[in-house]
């Protein structure tokens, strides 16, 4: 058979597995089966596919991943996240949209440390959502900015979205780590510029209220209490990177150790917080590595059909700039997107976009990054987008899809931007990893 009927049949059969609901690791993991035994025979295809689950349950690219998922349940566990939205709440005073940047704060903390984008658009939709309507904020300034924090959480380090793409992609953890930085700061700086503007102009829909004064000595002391252990946390895992005295591995090992530090000194470290976080920790990380491991496999049926080899030679022989056939890949994965999430997106994209990135000669850590955005403004972008299903599920009823749209709009328009920006300029993404020592 021709290798673009293989790749029609496993890309449709693929979709047909997703569709059913189960979860993607079982189903993915169902297909490869059948796959090995069309491929190779029920004996040795049940081997090889043995093989991968075995490679991927010892590859030393995903210890950082079980690390970093303990960390933001002994974060959320223990209560220290949820005091550190609180303390930089009472340093905001009265700056224009308050509860706005707080939503957007908090919602890119709680993703980034659980990585689960829609639980916390969920979290924040059922908790700030009611306390902005109660202040008087106009919904356009309500629903938007808590799920523009769902879009910034991938591109704060620590990610374990970005690692998963790393073991699948066979990617330099640490390069991509310190890649995403400048495009979430850069996404963060237009989400933060565009919220402040609107409601210095249009001081109607987010109306100013009378907030408790806080001493500087509060303030000073609150933040010594609560945001700078959070910030030794988080040099501990990027910052240990950046200067190279330690691996990816070595400094998530070095963020648990400092969650578990500053946790006790706080007089919360105790047993049933250790058994929670580690039983919550397992449960993620064996449905990731199943992921994993399906993922490998599935590049080698990709590969032994002669689909991926078929397809990279077909792609090269395309009369068009090797830029424009990332764009195009970039909004094959936004289109995906609206129907699926990210974990699903990358078996499909992953094993066919990453080996064509390579043959064009762009660093995959680039495209890592404009994965990541992409793959998160898929679950925003109207009418299908997971995201805006999610919200309408945790606001009041009054609420309709189209209210959710036209306020995530404009931080859809600005991740887009940014996503331009990275693809006309990867500068913005590799400017860190080149300076890794």
């Amino acid at each position: 058979m021709e290798w673009y009927l293989w790749l029609i049949a496993l890309f449709f059969s693929l979709m047909a597995v997703i569709a059913t609901g189960i979860p993607i690791a079982i189903g993915f993991m169902f297909l490869n089966t059948i796959g090995a035994c069309v491929f190779w025979g029920p004996t040795t295809g049940l081997q090889h596919l043995a093989h991968s689950i075995q490679v991927a349950v010892s590859s030393f690219v995903l210890l950082p991943v079980p690390l970093f998922i303990m960390m933001g349940e002994i974060m959320f566990l223990s209560g220290l996240a949820p005091e550190t939205i609180k303390t930089v709440d009472k340093w905001m005073g009265r700056i224009p949209g308050r509860l706005v940047l707080l939503a957007v704060g908090g919602g890119t903390l709680l993703a980034t440390f659980t990585g689960a984008t829609t639980a916390s658009a969920a979290v924040l939709g059922s908790v700030l959502a009611p306390e902005m309507d109660k202040r008087g904020y106009k919904e356009v300034m309500t629903l938007g900015p808590i799920l523009a924090g769902g879009l910034l959480a991938p591109m704060i380090p620590p990610s374990a979205l970005a690692i998963l793409i790393c073991a699948i992609g066979e990617i330099s953890v640490g390069k991509v780590l310190l890649a995403i930085i400048f495009p979430g700061l850069l996404m963060g700086a237009f989400y933060c510029s565009y919220i402040v503007i609107r409601c210095y102009l249009q001081p109607s829909i987010a109306p100013v209220y009378d907030i408790p004064s806080v001493s500087i000595l509060e303030r000073l002391v609150a933040g010594a209490r609560d945001v700078l252990p959070v910030g030794l946390i988080v040099f501990a895992v990027v910052g240990l990177i950046f200067i190279g005295v330690a691996t990816p591995t070595e400094s998530a090992a070095m963020g648990v150790l400092a969650c578990a530090i500053v946790t006790a000194c706080r007089r919360r470290l105790n047993w049933k917080l250790i058994k929670d976080s580690t039983m919550n920790t397992l449960r993620i990380s064996v449905m990731l590595v199943l992921i994993i491991g399906g993922g490998m496999f599935f590049s080698q049926i990709l590969s032994y059909s002669g689909a991926g080899h078929g397809l990279g030679k077909w792609v090269t022989q395309v009369p068009a700039p090797p830029i424009l056939l990332i764009a195009v890949m970039i909004l094959g994965i936004i289109f995906l997107g609206l129907f699926m999430d990210a974990a699903s997106i990358m078996m499909i994209t992953l094993p066919i976009f990453l080996p064509l990135v390579k043959l064009f000669g762009y660093d995959p850590a680039w495209f890592a990054v404009l994965f990541l955005i992409s793959v998160e403004v898929g679950l925003l972008t109207p009418p299908f987008g997971l995201l805006l299903f999610v919200m309408k599920g945790v606001t009041s009823a009054d609420t309709t899809i189209e209210d959710i749209v036209r306020a995530s709009l404009p931080f859809l328009i600005l991740s887009l931007i940014t996503t331009a920006l990275i693809l006309a300029f990867p500068e913005i993404a590799l400017f860190l990893p080149e300076q890794m020592r």
